[in-house]
């Protein structure tokens, strides 16, 4: 598919008023994307969980305007809440977030919205709410056209829901459906594309079934560097070419790895990929440390308790100094009490979050 078969076709329905509910949830990166090309293209495939917990709740009311003159914002027109209040400095990211759309949804220049958003975790948590809350919106814009278009088919509904997501912020696009997720050109995934998040299309061992992130809030504060600043580092990277290429031959071995089940060929390869997006970031220019010193505190018990108990737990990290602590469902009672044991000393303010393998983004 390409770009021009998201943009709408005229409706044959038309809807005066009404609202939509969707949640949906964050996901955590297995194989990362790093660096981006024009309009939120990845430089590399990537894949990832989608979690359960962790997610962004949106309403998106709507009425037709009754007369143009009324629309101001270069024809858009909202207002938005978080967790009920109004909530202006939002408002800027949702502004251009329609601008990139306009296009695929002219629609949208027709209503007021009113967009009313909440998170499951708390907004200073230091856990990225930008893939849950654009994915969430996006679901409920592709509700209203699907209103407006009756006859869109369910695939198209999800293509082009993760298609827009992915305008929003790009891991969004992994958001929207699936419990492994794929987003990127990968010549050993079917059907995989870098406009939009596809499902992972074998079938996944039972060792990943319900598998369990627990995410050690290390630094609730706002990241040091945004995620634009940061994939744009990767322009003239020494090392980006390289990069790219180790991310298409990890996704080959995790496609096995998924599908096997081996869990110390699947330590490896998040670990790695956790540790080689830190590492592009302090060999950039400018370059940025962004793990803090109870992050490699943490790393460095992780690996001492599984080197002593052979239990198969491992961490990834996003691109801030928090640890996912990754591990299966059936030795999730000796890993929270090691985390309890050893670990919540190294958070802030004792905080973490326990989370698992979830399947997508849920109409309301």
């Amino acid at each position: 598919m390409s770009e021009k078969d998201f943009i709408s076709k005229p409706f044959s329905s038309t809807i005066e008023n009404g609202s939509f509910q969707w949640s949906a949830p964050s996901n955590i990166a297995l194989v990362k994307y790093w660096g981006k090309k024009e309009n939120q293209i990845p430089a590399n495939p990537s894949i990832s969980f989608t979690l359960n917990n962790c997610k962004t709740i949106t309403k998106l009311a709507f009425a037709k305007h009754i007369d143009k003159l009324s629309v101001t914002n270069n024809g858009f027109s909202f207002d938005l809440l978080f967790e009920g209040k109004p909530k202006e400095d939002f408002k800027p990211k949702i502004q251009k977030f329609f601008e990139r759309i306009e296009i695929y949804c002219p629609f949208l220049k027709d209503y007021h919205f009113t967009i009313d958003t909440e998170n499951t975790f708390p907004h200073s948590s230091g856990i990225a709410s930008s893939a849950s809350g654009m994915a969430a919106l996006s679901m409920n814009i592709m509700s209203l056209e699907k209103a407006l278009n009756p006859n869109m088919t369910e695939e198209y509904f999800y293509k082009k829901a993760s298609f827009l997501a992915r305008l929003g912020s790009g891991s969004a696009c992994r958001s929207i459906k699936g419990s492994v997720v794929v987003w990127g050109n990968h010549a050993e995934i079917n059907g995989s594309s870098d406009l939009f998040g596809v499902e992972f299309p074998s079938n996944i061992h039972p060792n990943f079934k319900n598998y369990q992130d627990t995410i050690l809030l290390v630094d609730k504060g706002e990241k040091q560097v945004s995620s634009t600043v940061g994939h744009d580092l990767m322009h003239n990277h020494p090392f980006a070419e390289q990069r790219f290429a180790q991310a298409h031959h990890n996704l080959s071995a995790i496609k096995t790895v998924l599908v096997n089940g081996n869990l110390d060929s699947f330590i490896e390869i998040v670990e790695s990929e956790a540790l080689t997006l830190h590492a592009m970031m302090m060999t950039s220019l400018p370059y940025f440390i962004l793990m803090k010193p109870n992050t490699l505190e943490i790393i460095n018990k992780i690996w001492k308790f599984r080197n002593q108990t052979n239990i198969p737990i491992c961490f990834t990290l996003d691109a801030g100094a928090n640890v996912h602590v990754l591990y299966p469902e059936n030795v999730r009672e000796e890993v929270l009490q090691f985390i309890a044991a050893e670990l919540v000393g190294y958070c802030q303010n004792g905080n973490y979050i326990c989370d698992e393998i979830g399947t997508g983004a849920i109409k309301i």
